[in-house]
């Protein structure tokens, strides 16, 4: 059994395992239909790459709501919910934030396609932790899942950015992430451009080694 198949039917075992001997191989055969069978999640999941280029039409506010909705039911320790999100459409932001970073960094906007610092998207949302909690970089990182899933099977495209999120808890941006109005104990963590995709990368190639089932 290729892993694929093996992982698939790892997945279906508890369909079947707990209903005793009877009709078993029967049970696993449907149960290994049910994982082989189209399916949305898997589908979403599977297709959804990095999307570096974005046409300039920001993402309609309705959407954002649900997309950011399905990122607070993400798992979390204790339920505790160690994030703060700020979304920003706002040209004026987006663009006032940028003119800073180029003065910044020159040699990073030689691009004569660069238009912002977000990778041109036109939706920007910002991903704030609670400093005193453990869990909450993996729990952000749940969170941020969900909602790039979510988009996604929307038709839009995301990218988690590290590099503007460094940049706005410089000095140079202090006045804008100050306008995020992060509450007390909280620190940007990073950002994740949203907006409809201008280009379709190709998937890049998955290590299926480094994954192992333990008997």
């Amino acid at each position: 059994m290729t892993f694929p198949l093996k992982l698939m039917a790892a997945l279906c075992l508890p369909l079947w395992a707990c209903g005793g001997n009877a009709g078993k191989t029967e049970a696993v055969a449907d149960s290994l239909k049910q994982c082989t069978a189209p399916n949305a999640v898997v589908e979403t999941i599977l297709t959804r790459r990095s999307v570096r280029k974005y046409l300039p039409q920001a993402v309609e506010r309705a959407k954002m709501e649900r997309i950011v909705e399905c990122g607070l039911y993400a798992p979390n320790a204790m339920n505790k919910q160690p994030w703060e999100v700020r979304i920003v459409d706002s040209p004026e932001f987006i663009n006032g934030v940028t003119e800073l970073f180029k003065q910044a960094n020159p040699q990073q906007v030689a691009d004569p396609g660069f238009k912002n610092m977000f990778r041109n998207a036109p939706t920007v949302v910002f991903v704030g932790r609670d400093t005193t909690s453990a869990t909450a970089a993996f729990d952000c990182g749940l969170l941020s899942e969900n909602m790039m899933l979510a988009a996604w099977s929307m038709g839009i495209g995301s990218c988690c950015l590290g590099g503007p999120a460094h940049f706005m808890r410089s000095p140079e941006a202090a006045d804008y992430l100050r306008r995020l109005a992060f509450s007390e104990g909280y620190e940007l963590l990073y950002c994740i451009a949203f907006g409809y995709p201008d280009e379709a990368p190709s998937a890049k190639p998955r290590d299926t080694s480094k994954v192992k089932f333990v008997e």
